[in-house]
């Protein structure tokens, strides 16, 4: 709530915050778009693999011709993250082995880093974050996408000393999206593929929002970043409105549908047979949370709060996010507070790839959001136990031995590469990994 006038102050000292964009997508643009409107903050360097469409991403979201002059526009991610003057790295490429490449290089050069890429932040974001504090930088989960929002959330409710007992998001699920490819992805967003590819939409990208996988990187995130429990056989999915987040996102013992409190979820805008839920999530995160005791749970119903039946349990909830819009917040706390807007500490839960169909040895996977995979988000122990292939890695690799459908893939089922992103993923789970006996009190 500071913020503003914090970048007021280093206006008027003649020191704007400094920003190497690497990746001019849709997030990046919509960060872009509030620059203009963003006095005292400058983006110096604009790193894309197409240097040019990143000058007219910039051009599209209303930057004048002077403005762009001003800024360096580069192919490489590296160079942005050296380039001089910088402040503050934002990482939005959506590829987990470019993200960690590029964080460990803005990190070591003593830049801050703002984490768009969930991907590479669930691969190994533990590692990264750690090696950002010795650095004496921050690093920051992005305010305006879901995993930073309901992470302020699970922030305020504990700072408040309420215990939380669900945390999550919204999206539009049905159990048969899990199957669906990028060649059948846009009938079940209403539009035909002329029409996506009119409005340069990413076929792969938007089928991982569909399948499932984006809410579970997104998921893993969360419980990474709050030291919150995943479920042992990965997100169910409930149907539920904002009006009933207390009475389905409760202990299985207190009538709910929870394995335990402390617990992520992601809850569908549609019921199983495809009607839409009553006041949906779609958009939004949300918080259920307990009272710690009976004066507590009657401030509860004295002042509307929404609860289940018994009044313990109440949920609070942001009903939408803005992406790439509220940017701003995440590289405005880490330049002008040192603090990051959600930040992964720990190793609680882990995104495997799972078959989406018999997949035959020798076939290449093609990761996130294509034709052979989705992810699943399980605890860490049981992905370290099992030796599950991270969704992160499952892109380009060759099966070695054939996986039925539904089946989660491991690491010895595929021919994966050596490179910096398995070495850093390798080394995050020696430093972070619970110990399995720790894992099962």
């Amino acid at each position: 709530m500071n913020l503003h006038h914090l970048l007021q102050a280093r206006i008027r000292a003649g020191r704007p915050v400094r920003v190497g964009l690497i990746g001019a997508g849709k997030f990046g643009s919509m960060f872009l778009s509030q620059v203009p409107t963003t006095p005292g903050v400058e983006v110096a360097v604009i790193a894309d693999l197409d240097p040019d469409r990143a000058r007219e991403a910039c051009r599209r979201v209303g930057w004048d011709e002077a403005r762009i002059g001003r800024t360096a526009f580069v192919g490489s991610g590296l160079d942005a993250c050296a380039a001089p003057g910088v402040e503050v790295v934002i990482e939005a490429t959506g590829s987990p082995a470019a993200g960690i490449a590029h964080a460990r290089a803005a990190i070591a050069a003593g830049r801050h880093v703002v984490m768009v890429n969930v991907e590479a932040d669930v691969l190994a974001g533990a590692l990264l974050a750690e090696e950002a504090r010795e650095r004496g930088v921050v690093y920051s989960m992005a305010y305006g996408d879901q995993p930073a929002l309901t992470s302020e959330m699970v922030d305020w409710a504990r700072a408040c000393g309420f215990q939380v007992v669900a945390a999550g998001k919204g999206t539009k699920y049905l159990p048969a999206y899990h199957t669906v490819t990028p060649d059948d992805v846009w009938g079940h967003y209403g539009l035909t593929p002329e029409e996506a590819q009119r409005a340069g939409m990413n076929p792969q990208m938007f089928n991982s929002f569909l399948d499932g996988t984006k809410s579970a990187i997104e998921m893993a995130a969360i419980a990474n970043g709050c030291d919150l429990a995943v479920p042992a056989d990965g997100l169910a999915f409930p149907p539920c409105g904002v009006d009933d987040l207390p009475h389905v996102l409760r202990p299985r013992a207190a009538g709910g549908m929870l394995e335990a409190e402390g617990t992520v979820e992601v809850v569908s805008s549609l019921e199983r047979d495809g009607r839409p839920v009553f006041r949906d999530l779609r958009w939004g995160v949300y918080v259920v949370l307990k009272a710690p005791n009976d004066y507590a749970r009657s401030c509860f119903r004295q002042y509307g709060l929404r609860t289940d039946d018994s009044g313990w349990f109440a949920a609070m909830y942001k009903p939408y996010h803005l992406i790439g819009l509220e940017l701003g917040i995440s590289v405005l706390s880490a330049a002008l507070r040192g603090e990051p807007t959600g930040q992964t500490r720990a190793f609680r839960g882990d995104v495997v790839a799972v078959a989406k169909r018999d997949l035959r040895a020798g076939e290449m996977l093609d990761g996130e959001g294509g034709y052979t995979v989705w992810g699943k988000v399980v605890p860490a122990e049981r992905s370290l136990r099992e030796g599950g292939l991270p969704i992160g890695l499952a892109h380009r690799v060759r099966l070695l031995r054939d996986v039925p459908a539904g089946t989660m893939v491991r690491w010895a089922d595929a021919e994966v590469p050596d490179s910096e992103a398995v070495r850093t993923r390798r080394e995050m789970e020696r430093r972070f990994a619970v110990p399995a006996s720790a894992a099962a009190e």
